[in-house]
Order: structure tokens, then sequence, then C-alpha cells
């Protein structure tokens, strides 16, 4: 007969018996689940926390663990991309590319149609801005010239008067005026910059129409981990020029206290853009505005008819967690083994997973220059030193890697692949830019546009100095044990 005061009395030994039950019922079905559509390392590096501290580990993979969208918002990306893909399958014809491209420039580009459903269209005219103050205060030109839409889109914003002030009057002026103007920022990117509550109130007592991107919102059962965000930077202004780059609408110096004590500024790069890729920018405005509003704007987005005003050929590549497949990466992938002599990159933030990493160094084997233009020192310690592992595969493999003076923070993002094409936008060569963020993409064909974001990358390179491997061999101990945890935890992708 069972004795019950017995096994009250022995409570301890039940309860460590219940708990060894689940830890190891933990483990067990973890085995089967976190592997499920994941790189190997990142399921492994997933399982390794779940097993070293597994109700703990639980917790954080339930929070960090899926890189996807809420089902109803990925639904609607889904439909959004069908119906912009369907219109533009029909433009292939009227949009064929100049002829002398060589054969990888053709399947990149139709590469690039088939993910992110937007052909490449030829007429385009560019200028790329490297001053700070001057793209800004470009922004706020145009705005004032708006008459019927202005579409405002960044990651982080933060007012001041000097720098994001006349984007903000701008756009202040155009709401009394009678123009349109939709805001779009990032919660998460700008909820922490100093004065975002007054922000706030600005935007609201202007009459401009605010959306935030991505919202976190537990309470209303809607749940994603939450650091799936919008990193995009698009300006529309009436259908007629855009802007997109790398720059977030904030001062150089972020608005953060330690930033001006060490003279630490953020180095840009932002393209006004005129031409049919104005169009394809107003429509991932126009996605990401439907996403978040449930405002349907496309018939009245205005498009450009008039004379092309250039010769440049673009193509504008969307990516992100709406979209089933890491659309940047496999357009950088696809470049990388396609180059045949030079290939630059610049990115702030540069953690590869393997297939970029392979695609790097296997062109550098195969004789392909390869130079990489990163910060010295990043503005986050963490990612710094994840960074800062991979160097000794990248120079073992003869990579050059320039390293952009500190205290300053090389954000620009881009790549130049022999004299065929040049790519700019929002994405860093990271694995948070290819899971996580959503990001715009513009790839540009032709020795033009090489030249011109090359004279940008010489600039870099002007301020930078050449990291040796001999250098790096002789870092600590301490630095290399610092940068493999920094790996390994960027790994939790």
């Amino acid at each position: 007969m069972i004795s019950w005061t017995g096994l009250i009395d022995d409570w301890p030994t039940w309860i460590a018996v219940v708990i060894l039950v689940v830890d190891i019922g933990i483990r067990v079905l973890m085995l089967g689940i976190v592997p499920g559509n994941r790189r190997p390392t990142t399921a492994m590096a997933w399982l390794m926390t779940i097993f070293f501290i597994p109700y703990v580990g639980l917790v954080i993979f339930l929070l960090f663990g899926s890189n996807k969208l809420n089902s109803r918002r990925r639904k609607r990306q889904l439909t959004i991309n069908e119906q912009i893909l369907a219109v533009t399958r029909t433009e292939r014809p009227r949009n064929a590319l100049p002829s002398g491209h060589p054969t990888w420039v053709h399947s990149a580009v139709h590469l690039n149609h088939e993910l992110g459903a937007f052909p490449p269209v030829s007429g385009n005219h560019l200028q790329f801005y490297t001053d700070y103050k001057d793209s800004l205060q470009a922004v706020a030109d145009e705005i004032d010239r708006a008459r019927d839409y202005a579409h405002v889109q960044f990651y982080i914003v933060g007012d001041d008067p000097e720098y994001v002030g006349p984007v903000l009057s701008a756009m202040e002026r155009a709401v009394a005026r009678g123009v349109k103007v939709r805001f779009l920022y990032d919660q998460l990117g700008s909820w922490r910059v100093k004065g975002y509550k007054e922000l706030k109130r600005r935007l609201t007592d202007g009459g401009i129409e605010w959306y935030r991107m991505l919202p976190l919102a537990p309470f209303q059962w809607r749940w994603r981990r939450p650091d799936l965000r919008n990193h995009r930077k698009i300006v529309v202004v009436d259908g007629r020029v855009a802007f997109t780059g790398s720059l977030n609408l904030i001062e150089p110096g972020y608005k953060r206290k330690k930033s001006h004590e060490l003279g630490r500024e953020w180095v840009e790069i932002l393209a006004r853009v005129e031409g049919p890729l104005v169009d394809h920018l107003d429509v991932v405005f126009a996605t990401d505005w439907n996403l978040e509003s449930h405002e349907g704007i496309f018939d009245q987005l205005e498009g450009d008819d008039r004379d092309k005003p250039g010769t440049v050929t673009g193509q504008v590549v969307p990516s992100g967690p709406g979209f089933p497949e890491e659309n940047n990466l496999r357009l950088f992938n696809t470049l990388l083994y396609s180059a045949q002599s030079v290939v630059r990159m610049t990115s702030p933030y540069f953690v590869p997973d393997d297939s970029l990493l392979y695609a790097i160094t296997t062109a550098a084997q195969r004789g392909v220059r390869v130079d990489l233009y990163v910060c010295e020192a990043g503005d986050h310690a963490l990612t710094n030193h994840a960074q800062q592992s991979y160097y000794q595969a990248l120079l073992e493999a003869g990579v050059r890697i320039f390293r952009y003076r500190a205290p300053m923070v090389l954000h620009t993002k881009c790549v130049t692949i022999d004299n065929e094409v040049a790519v700019f936008g929002s994405s860093n060569f990271d694995m948070r830019s290819f899971s996580l963020n959503a990001e715009i993409t513009t790839m540009l064909l032709g020795d033009r546009s090489v030249r011109e974001l090359n004279s940008v990358m010489d600039l870099y390179e002007a301020e930078s100095t050449l990291l040796t491997l001999e250098q790096w061999n002789e870092r600590s101990a301490g630095q290399r044990w610092l940068d493999n945890v920094g790996r390994l935890t960027a790994v939790l992708q």
C-alpha cells in the first residue's frame, strides 16, 4: 500500500526527479526541432545553449529562435510580392539589358527578379553624397519641392536643430501646403534615441502621418523575435526623385554622449535617384506602409513618365524576413563567384555566414583581387570581436583588409565587381542583414557606376591602414578568446 505520508516527506526527491525528467525531455525535444530550416552552425550553437543551460536556453530560444514574421504579416507580404511579380514579369522585354554585359550579369539580374520581383530598368541618373550634412540638406530641399506626396522611411530617427531639423521642418512645411507626408521609422532602432518622445509629439503636431515599423505588441497577442527589424532607408518625393543608401535620419554622432566625447562620427553614403528606379523604391515603401497602416497606397503612386534623365541601368532588390529566400545573400554570393578581376567591399559589420566566407576566400584564392573596408573599432564591441574572428581566414586567403581609422564608424555598405556591377544600400555583410532585417539594395550596371563607387572607396582607403597577416598573428591570447566568443554569439541567429 502506498504511503502518502512517505511521499510527502520525500518531496525533495520527487522534485529532483521531475526536474531531471523535464530537463531530459527538453533536450530530446529540441534535438528534433532546432535543426529545422537552420544553418548547421546556427542549429549547433542553439543546441549547445539549450544543453548547457536547458531552462534559460529554452526561454532564449523561444524569444529569439525564429527569424520569421508572424503568419499574418508573412501572408500579406507574400501576397504583395506575388502581385508585384505578376506585373513586372511582363516588363522583361521592355527593360532588356543593354548589350555588352557578360553572361553572369544577366544571371544575377534574373536572380534578383525572381527573388525580389523587380526587373532591371534603364534611363536612371544617380548622384552620390558622402558629406553627412549635404546629404540631409538635399533630402530637405527635395521635400520642399514636393507637390503631392513625400514618403520618408528610416531605421533610426533622432531630432536635432542642425542636421535632422531641416528635414523635419521641410516635412512640416509640405503638410502645411497640402502635401501628403508619410513617415515610417523602426521602433526598436529609434526608441532609445534621446528625445524620442518629443520627436513623436513633433511629428503628430506637424500633421505628418507616421507609423512605427515592426512594433513590439506582446499584449495584442502578436509575437515575433524582437530583433526582427526594418533597416531600410528610402525617401521618395512625388514619384520624381528618391534617396537611398546607408544614412539614418540622425546627426553623425547618433546623439550618443560617448560618441561626442570620443569625436566619433558615422561615415555614410546616400544616393539621389531619378528615373524608373524611383518607381520601384516607391513600391517598396508602399509595401511597408501597407504592412503597418493597413492602407493601400499603390494606386496613389506617381510614376515618372517623363523622358528618362540618365543612362544608368539599375535594379532594386528588397530582402528580409518577409521573403522566403535570403535575397541579398544570394546576390552577393552570385557576384563573388562571378568576379574575374577585382572585388571591393565596404561594410561596418562584417559577420558572414559560411557561404559568403567561402565565396570571398575562393575569389581571392583564384586570383581575384579582393579588398575589404571595415572599421578599425566598431561601435558594438561584441560585433566587432565577432568580425575580427574572420580576419585570419581572410588574410590567409589573400584578402586585403583596410581598417578605417578609429574612432570613426565607416557605415557605408557597398560592393563593386570588376567594371560591371556596383551594389549599395542598407544591407551589411552579416547574418543579421541576411536573415533578420528588412533591407533595400540597389544594383547598378556599367563601368560608370563602378567608377563612382570606387572613387568613394578610394577616399576610405586613404583614411585606412592595411592589416597584414604578420600583424594579426601578433594579437594576444585574450583577444583571440574574445573574438571567438563574439563569433559564437553571432551564430545564434
